[in-house]
């Protein structure tokens, strides 16, 4: 369906309420969500084994939850005016919560042909947000995926002896990691969206990419006052700081809510509006993607058990089971299994992904997208086009020292790509040596 079309159908978006409660020692959320003229959404969290908890103290903290939860509803039709009834933003809170949409959704307006939306923000609330003011223990809380970046954050800070605890968003994709981890602290969320949000995709409402990694820094917080953390350590590397695509003259970057850039702006508004004592950053924002991948090659007990394909949990709207392997086939998949390569034996890489990509031909033109050759970089969390080519080039070294037939995909990069880029060796030992001074990292967590 065109924009145009749903925009004037559907005009405005309503955050209606939300609700919280206490049952059998797990805390339920729920949202009340309406696109007029008659669509009613209700999605609802539930956060595990809750201590005693002050719950008028998370009331704003629930609020702004439901301010993100939103975004994935407003999508379906992009309603030029979103009417806050829930609770009440000042004018800088609501230009906050415009960029956020505007560069957050930016991959899901190019790729839905549309302009950049800045939604008119009407606030009808009664009451103002306050920080809130909690004294919370030194202790870490780390959010846990199913890929290497998690686990290599995970694994450096319980080295250093830190007071950790992990927590896992819809546990059923990742519990093979989890349990991997030893997490003796482990805390549990479920987030369960409205079907109907999924009957909307399937008629052919918008539907896309949304900055799910902004969603997780205000349930972090959220989790952070619950459970009692004061430091919360995101692994988000400073490739993601780089763009994919220009597109009606502003930068789209696929990663944009994993930034230094969102880091910040989340960091002072956390500040601000939420929490003030509560420490958000990126534990990996010094390093490259590359040398997370190397530090990675050290935990091979996670090699039969990580997945960071993204087709793998697809469910394309509710149409099919989600596979939960590697595909292989997707930039992700291609960009993981490279960088991995000059670290792991290939027969231990083989075994993770089913089979050696650089033997699949079918390949090549994703190889080009990811380092910088055709079109451009791929909306996936992928490392900067630098890095792909590094990856490539140290694969293609690793291969020299091993007297069998070059796979397709190494001999394409050595006669077609490498001749273009004669500094390779000296910029990837550049980039894996690499220690970038923009981050939050807090002193005493420097150097692991």
């Amino acid at each position: 369906m065109k924009p145009k079309i749903l925009q004037k159908k559907y005009p405005k978006f309503v955050y209606q309420n939300y609700s919280y409660g206490i049952s059998k020692n797990n805390l339920e959320i729920l949202f009340d969500f309406k696109l007029e003229p008659n669509i009613h959404f209700q999605p609802n969290i539930r956060v595990k084994n809750c201590p005693k908890l002050n719950l008028r103290q998370l009331d704003n903290l629930i609020f702004h939850l439901g301010l993100i939860e939103m975004i994935s509803y407003w999508k379906a039709t992009c309603a030029p005016l979103i009417e806050v009834r829930a609770g009440k933003l000042n004018p800088e809170q609501v230009k906050w919560w415009q960029t956020l949409i505007r560069k957050g959704m930016g991959q899901f307006f190019f790729e839905n042909k549309i302009s950049f939306q800045k939604p008119f923000i009407k606030t009808l609330g009664k009451h103002l947000a306050k920080p809130g003011l909690v004294k919370l223990k030194n202790r870490i809380l780390v959010p846990i995926g199913g890929g290497k970046d998690s686990i290599v954050s995970w694994e450096l800070l319980k080295k250093a002896k830190k007071d950790i605890a992990c927590f896992n968003l819809n546990p059923k994709q990742t519990i093979l990691v989890m349990k991997r981890t030893g997490c003796k602290k482990s805390i549990i969320i479920e987030r369960r969206f409205d079907k109907k949000l999924l009957e909307l995709n399937r008629k052919g409402f918008l539907n896309g990419h949304t900055p799910f990694s902004a969603y997780l820094a205000f349930l972090s917080v959220l989790l952070a006052v619950i459970f009692n953390y004061k430091y919360i350590a995101f692994s988000n590397e400073r490739s993601s700081n780089e763009g994919n695509v220009k597109y009606l003259g502003r930068i789209i970057n696929h990663q944009w809510s994993k930034s230094f850039e969102f880091e910040k702006m989340f960091r002072e508004y956390s500040k601000k509006y939420l929490v003030r004592d509560i420490k958000y950053f990126s534990f990996s924002r010094p390093l490259y993607e590359l040398q997370i991948t190397k530090l990675f090659s050290r935990y091979p007990k996670y090699f039969p058990v990580f997945l960071s394909c993204n087709e793998a949990y697809k469910t394309y709207s509710g149409t099919r089971k989600p596979s939960k392997a590697w595909c292989g086939k997707c930039p992700k998949c291609l960009f993981v299994f490279t960088g991995l390569y000059p670290f792991i034996e290939e027969k231990k890489l083989i075994k993770i992904f089913g089979k050696n990509l650089f033997n699949d031909k079918g390949l090549i033109p994703l190889m080009e997208e990811l380092v910088g050759e055709r079109g451009f970089k791929p909306f996936e969390c992928v490392g900067t086009k630098k890095e792909s080519l590094a990856a490539f080039y140290l694969a293609r070294r690793s291969f020299e020292r091993r007297w069998v037939k070059k796979p397709i995909l190494l001999k394409y990069f050595e006669e077609k790509i490498l001749p273009k880029y004669p500094n390779l060796e000296k910029e990837s030992k550049k980039m894996i040596n690499s220690w970038n001074d923009q981050h939050n990292l807090p002193k005493e967590m420097k150097g692991y």
